[in-house]
């Protein structure tokens, strides 16, 4: 493995334990939801993907926006509620937007845009990032089935780690993830 993608992962983990440790002090409003354990993931697409790609992030979004926006003393300022943040501080943890890189809290919520923005964009790709619990989500294949249908060059990447928020999927999902696509 290329010694710059660990690297880039070691950093979003530190930066994810920094959050953590704020958290647990008090100085972050809200909540926040890391990416620890998921950091290569978003590293390693980061590689393969070209600056007219937009990406369509979640919740755990931190790893994906360092990857491809890099800017983290612009994210920590966001999620310290800071005007000078990316989103002008009002986005917190969840909710960032720049140029070509778009994220929020709903689960799910981004992929019909990410189908939209493929079928309608002439360069680049979408990619866009959900986690495992929003395989509960009926907009979420619904947005997989109209991209397939549509042939959109969109990449839904499902980050599975387990847990829906802190249920354990096996308690809520039935059947393989990998059956789940065959028929896309």
């Amino acid at each position: 493995m290329n010694l710059e993608i660990l690297k880039k992962a070691l950093f979003i983990r530190k930066f994810e334990q920094k959050l953590l440790d704020l958290f647990s002090q008090g100085k972050l409003n809200g909540t926040v939801h890391t990416c620890v354990g998921q950091e290569l993931t978003p590293v390693v697409v980061e590689e393969y993907l070209i600056e007219e790609d937009m990406i369509f992030s979640n919740h755990r979004g931190h790893g994906h926006f360092l990857s491809h926006c890099g800017r983290e003393t612009d994210l920590m300022k966001e999620i310290l509620g800071r005007r000078d943040g990316v989103s002008c501080g009002i986005g917190g943890s969840q909710h960032l937007r720049v140029s070509n890189f778009i994220s929020n809290g709903i689960q799910g919520g981004l992929a019909p845009l990410a189908a939209g923005h493929a079928f309608d964009s002439e360069r680049g790709i979408s990619v866009c990032y959900v986690g495992d619990g929003t395989l509960g989500e009926g907009q979420f294949y619904e947005a997989i089935n109209l991209a397939r249908v549509f042939e959109c060059g969109v990449i839904y990447i499902v980050e599975n780690n387990g847990y829906a928020q802190s249920t354990k999927t096996c308690h809520v999902s039935q059947g393989s993830l990998k059956s789940r696509f065959e028929g896309f």
